[in-house]
């Protein structure tokens, strides 16, 4: 049996998390001064230049911190554990910067436990993720919550090893 926290609380902790680790996965880029040109009255197309230090998509296979998509939690828990706000924060950064973009969130849990509880818990953890990234500034427009619970492990043992193995919430980009 664990220790229910009050979803109001539950919420302040994890925006709190999410604020203190925000500054330490902003992505850094060097600005420099847009080059100068000659003035063209010809009619031309606009552009709207990238805002610095915004993510692309090619960031989500190369930067290390959007690279982590899988948020793991400990035996019949919810709560984000602390190693993963840095990842929250930075996915929720990415969601800013790319307002077309949008993550499926799939909530998972291990074997042990009844179908529906494993369901219940795979929706909580997928729940707990998307709260954290809207308290860091993502939009809830841009989520999904889909539970799987015990359906899709991705390890089959039964210990411990391979159970905490498949207590997780993996973020799916379906549009980047």
């Amino acid at each position: 049996m664990h220790r229910s926290i009050p979803s109001a609380a539950r919420v302040l902790t994890i925006a709190v998390l999410a604020s203190v680790v925000a500054v330490g996965c902003s992505k850094k880029v060097k600005e420099t001064p847009p080059a100068q040109t000659e003035v063209n009255t010809a009619p031309t197309q606009t552009y709207t230049a990238p805002v610095a230090g915004a993510y692309t998509p090619a960031d989500l296979d190369t930067d290390p911190c959007l690279r982590t998509r899988v948020i793991y939690f400990d035996l019949d828990q919810d709560m984000l554990k602390p190693e993963f706000q840095a990842a929250i924060s930075c996915h929720a950064k990415y969601l800013r910067d790319r307002p077309s973009a949008r993550l499926r969130l799939e909530g998972n849990a291990d074997e042990r436990g009844s179908r529906e509880y494993n369901m219940g818990l795979g929706e909580r953890r997928g729940n707990a993720v998307s709260s954290a990234l809207q308290a860091s500034g993502g939009s809830a427009g841009q989520l999904t919550v889909v539970s799987y619970g015990e359906e899709r492990p991705v390890c089959t043992e039964s210990n411990e090893g391979c159970w905490s193995k498949n207590r997780r919430v993996e973020l799916i980009y379906t549009d980047k």
